[in-house]
């Protein structure tokens, strides 16, 4: 059975009995009222009737001002011998009454199969006793009227009440009916939908608030779960990636110097000296990338910096003068490589806590990408921006640029926009992610802005004093 029909049936059902009980009690208080009415009429007809007056009948008494009926009364007179002296009959219905009546008024029945009811008073005295009923019609018909007006009007408030009660129901409940269709949606999947709150500070808006914190929760813990996931299958992923790239960068040396000493062992090299020169090359390159691999496995186990007072200007100055001469050592006859040094105002200082060691680490990579990258005319720029509780590195060059996809994935591991570039100069393809993952060990950000013909930035942002 719905909630609605339960819940009408309940309220009518609850008012019905009420409205049943009322009626009892008040029929039974009106009945009460009636018969003492008819008990004083009885009392006062009692004394007009004593036995003294007996003899000579007197009119009935009036009651409020009106003569009752003769034909409702019935009386009878006895002496003491118990002879009748007076009998007035009030109809062809006599009461029957019964031997020990006493000298209270009494209800009782008629002679015959009638069901007609009269109220019977024995009154005695030294002269005998007299004997008085009066019909109760008249109070038996006042109070089945009253019972049947009862039947009605109980009737139609019980109609209005359950008219009533279901339409405030119905609405009362639309706000569980839209939970219900709410529930419904989210049990399909869409765990968007919410309920609607109407503010009217009712049970069933807090219930709806308490629903709508409960699935938000539920939403971000799916939320959470899928980016969990997400992040997972990512890491997996960029891990088979990496440990492929790995294999095959340390496959490229090592096959290298497989063949050279094949050659060396056959015989077959004419020129030993350029043999080993390769051989050593090849040798540190391959150090080289076993040193930054290990260095990102450390990295990746997020093992604390050491992280001291440091002079940022004092890094970057060490820096661009070591590029500076790195620049002039490998030019031949090109003109001389334009490296610049800025300090841009803020309302910082550019002294910090972290790494010396790694942040020059960081500095060295991101200047030496840009040479290596851009042409012997290029301009490379190393600008120190002091925040407010943050220090700002920015290494811009004027190269070639990158276009959008290759500057999505600079940061990737092994991943090099220009890889012959690269191998041509030794690189591992993991300088910049090296770079990245020093930043994020000092709970800095590194991002890279560029566009091809434009030149490149990358910018690191390092908190100041970030523990």
């Amino acid at each position: 059975m719905p909630l609605r029909t339960t819940l009408v049936l309940a309220l009518v059902s609850l008012v019905g009995f009420g409205l049943l009980v009322s009626g009892i009690a008040v029929t039974s208080l009106m009945r009460n009222v009636l018969v003492e009415r008819i008990d004083r009429q009885l009392y006062d007809a009692a004394h007009s009737w004593a036995a003294p007056g007996a003899q000579r009948p007197e009119p009935l008494p009036t009651v409020r001002g009106r003569e009752r009926p003769p034909h409702l009364y019935w009386v009878q007179v006895q002496d003491t011998s118990g002879q009748i002296t007076l009998s007035l009959s009030a109809g062809a219905q006599q009461p029957e009454v019964p031997a020990n009546i006493g000298t209270r008024p009494r209800t009782v029945g008629s002679i015959g199969a009638s069901t007609e009811e009269w109220r019977v008073l024995r009154t005695v005295n030294e002269y005998g006793s007299s004997t008085i009923a009066l019909r109760m019609d008249e109070t038996n018909s006042l109070l089945d009227k009253l019972i049947v007006l009862q039947l009605v009007i109980g009737a139609l408030v019980l109609a209005a009440l359950a008219a009533v009660a279901r339409i405030v129901i119905r609405r009362s409940l639309r706000p569980l009916r839209e939970v219900e269709r709410t529930a419904a949606a989210i049990a399909g999947g869409d765990l968007h939908q919410r309920v609607p709150v109407r503010g009217t500070d009712t049970e069933v808006d807090h219930l709806s608030q308490s629903l709508n914190t409960m699935l938000t929760q539920i939403q971000q813990a799916f939320a959470a779960t899928e980016a969990s996931e997400e992040a997972a299958r990512r890491s997996e992923a960029q891990m088979r990636r990496f440990v492929a790239d790995a294999s095959h960068e340390l496959r490229t040396p090592l096959t290298t110097i497989k063949g050279f000493s094949e050659l060396y062992r056959q015989g077959a090299i004419t020129d030993p000296e350029m043999l080993m020169d390769r051989i050593e090359r090849e040798s540190k390159r391959m150090g080289l990338l076993i040193e930054d691999l290990l260095m990102l496995a450390r990295l990746d186990a997020q093992r604390p910096v050491e992280r001291r007072p440091l002079d940022l200007l004092m890094l970057a100055s060490d820096a661009v003068h070591s590029a500076r001469a790195l620049a002039a050592a490998q030019r031949a006859d090109g003109p001389e490589r334009k490296i610049d040094l800025e300090i841009r105002p803020g309302p910082g200082t550019l002294e910090m806590l972290g790494d010396e060691t790694r942040l020059r680490q960081v500095l060295g990579n991101l200047i030496n990408n840009a040479l290596v990258h851009t042409p012997a005319d290029a301009e490379v720029t190393v600008r120190l921006t002091p925040a407010e509780d943050e220090v700002l590195i920015e290494v811009a060059d004027t190269g070639p640029g990158l276009d959008p996809e290759q500057a999505e994935r600079v940061f990737e591991r092994f991943y090099r926009a220009d890889a012959s570039r690269s191998r041509e100069s030794g690189g591992t393809g993991l300088g910049l992610s090296i770079v990245q993952a020093l930043v994020a060990a000092h709970g800095g950000r590194v991002s890279v802005t560029s566009a091809p013909g434009e030149g490149t930035t990358f910018t690191v942002r390092l908190p100041r004093d970030a523990r």
